[in-house]
């Protein structure tokens, strides 16, 4: 080709007489000579790719880059794995917070244009195409060498089963758990508040700073106690510490921060949720405990029974149609579902849940959390999983007009709908459903059954003792009693009314409760209430006053009954309650 230079052309002649001037006496090596070709060479095939490049760019109507001496960042290297690189023949050649740039060889193929969508996702940012030509991609590729081995990080705290005894034979109650956490480092001090928070059953420990200490309190049973105290000097290396282990970044302190991490122990693992909150005298931490090794849900041990039980044993067993729990935050909505889909898990039936956060992993279930900073929200998921051909769909929570009406198309096109949403009662989940402007001919025939529940403490087993009660608590007993469906009566007619009480003792850190119970309340969505929903003009208390005529007890009632069987207090009941 005429454009490719002789080795003549590249041994410079003699200004004077156009000879060409002798090896030695210019001193110039065959080698430096075979240089000078090789880079000449190398010039123009460079320039012949990029001329090829750009017309392929004005073909496509895409811009062109030449990437010769482009300066490439870790971070835009970092965009795109090596292996995909290679594979679709495109790279991230530049990147800030605001956009991204991407050079391929060929931008027209789906999977560079798939990309390109997926990184605009990932990275809520815009991102651009360019054409490069192969001696450009090879240089940027040739830059993966140069990114540093980063060793991966764990995010789990061990506590080994040698830490746990530890705990066990330190802390009895909360002021030996304050004696202990005195005598530890930072760093232990962390794994120690974490072991004494699971040996006491707590389910989430809260760090609270005050002017002049730090507050270490544990929720138990539903209940926040004082733990124990630290010193404000402890503080900042102790938030820090906490930080690291949940991926939260150090730094910000004004802005309040999610994250989590796992403890890995011989009998299971413990997903710890962390969430900080900026205050007047610094951050607030809570740690949630999700205990993945707990016993196996069955709803006759959540607290279940008698036709409440028999009832929702029935409705479970229908293959379409909605099923709702309701209650404030902390009722146990979710971990009624979660028995329920334990029930329902078998090989031939496919199960999928839309949660908000995913808090207990279930064998056998599609589990997908959803991510409002992503804009994935319960409405997208969950039009996204009844592509899926699921069975039954678990929704965490309807909050929303959007996610009300898909769960309803959903109940009646053949899927069985699990849910739950907040209202105090029962009887009030037909109205919240009707006020977010869920039409109510199709609400009428989508529920199945609606279900609503609280906590109440379980008494001390080893303190537990008979208690006598008050002239108006007895009447407000008789009269409980009194309205109980006659079914219900009939199991307590001829049986004492006793009530108990525990003052506490070591099993009970003083506490006179251990561990805790539902109370339910739960009707079936029958043609009477069916009307009720169809007229659009019922109140509340219309349709409690006709479940409670078609034998609904109510969870007041519940709460009495279990009393009366020595699981709670009478006090517990009402506190609850009313």
């Amino acid at each position: 080709m005429s454009d490719f230079p002789s080795l003549a052309d590249l041994i410079p002649s003699s200004p004077s007489s156009g000879v060409p001037v002798s090896a030695p006496a210019m001193k110039v090596s065959s080698e430096e000579v075979e240089k000078k070709f090789q880079r000449k060479m190398s010039d123009v095939e460079h320039k012949q790719r990029e001329v090829e490049a750009m017309r392929l760019a004005n073909t496509l109507g895409i811009p062109h880059i030449d990437l010769e001496k482009f300066p490439v960042s870790h971070k835009a290297l970092r965009m795109l794995p090596r292996e995909r690189a290679a594979e679709v023949g495109v790279v991230c050649f530049y990147a800030t917070p605001d956009g991204f740039r991407l050079g391929a060889l060929d931008p027209t193929t789906p999977q560079v244009q798939d990309i390109l969508h997926e990184l605009e996702e990932r990275h809520k940012s815009k991102g651009a195409l360019y054409v490069i030509s192969q001696l450009s991609f090879d240089r940027i590729f040739r830059l993966y060498d140069t990114l540093p081995n980063v060793a991966p990080v764990s995010k789990d705290i061990e506590i080994t089963e040698e830490n746990l005894s530890q705990v066990q034979a330190d802390v009895h109650d909360f002021s030996s758990f304050q004696e202990l956490i005195q005598k530890q480092s930072t760093t232990d001090l962390v794994s120690i508040i974490l072991g004494a928070g699971l040996k006491l059953d707590a389910s989430d420990i809260h760090i609270e700073a005050e002017e002049d200490a730090i507050h270490v309190r544990f929720r138990l049973d539903g209940v926040l106690h004082e733990a124990a105290q630290l010193p404000r000097t402890n503080y900042k290396r102790l938030v820090s510490r906490i930080k690291l282990v949940s991926s939260l970044k150090i730094n910000v302190t004004e802005n309040p921060q999610d994250g989590r991490f796992t403890i890995k122990l011989s009998t299971g693992e413990i997903d710890v949720r962390v969430s900080t909150l900026p205050t007047v005298y610094g951050e607030s931490i809570v740690m949630r405990l999700l205990r993945q090794d707990r016993e196996q849900l069955t709803l006759a041990n959540l607290g279940l029974r008698g036709r409440t039980f028999e009832l929702l044993s029935q409705e479970i067993a229908r293959p379409n149609g909605m099923i709702v729990t309701t209650g404030p935050t902390g009722s146990g909505k979710t971990t009624t579902l979660y028995a329920i889909m334990h029930i329902l898990n078998k090989p031939g039936v496919k199960i999928l849940t839309l949660e908000d956060p995913v808090e207990y992993k279930m064998e056998g279930i599609n589990q997908s959390q959803v991510d409002p900073s992503k804009d994935y929200t319960f409405a997208k998921g969950l039009r996204s999983m009844l592509r899926q051909d699921p069975d039954i769909a678990m929704v965490g929570e309807i909050r929303d007009l959007e996610t009300a009406e898909i769960s309803v198309q959903a109940a009646l096109t053949g899927h069985l709908i699990l849910t739950t949403t907040h209202t105090n009662s029962a009887s009030g989940t037909i109205p919240r459903f009707l006020s977010m402007g869920v039409r109510p001919f199709l609400l009428a025939p989508a529920l199945n059954t609606v279900m609503a529940q609280r906590l109440v403490r379980r008494l001390c087993q080893s303190c537990k003792k008979e208690m006598s009660i008050s002239d108006a608590q007895q009447a407000r007993v008789t009269e409980l009693l009194a309205s109980l469906p006659q079914e219900e009566q009939a199991t307590i007619a001829g049986k004492p009314h006793m009530f108990f009480e525990a003052p506490g003792c070591e099993a009970c850190n003083n506490l006179g409760y251990k561990g805790r119970i539902g109370i339910y309340e739960l009707f079936l969505v029958t043609k009477e209430i069916e009307q009720l929903v169809l007229s659009g003009h019922m109140s509340e208390f219309e349709i409690q006053d006709t479940a409670v005529a078609q034998g609904m007890v109510t969870m007041v009632q519940d709460g009495v009954l279990k009393a009366l069987d020595g699981l709670t207090s009478l006090e517990e009941v009402f506190r609850v309650t009313e």
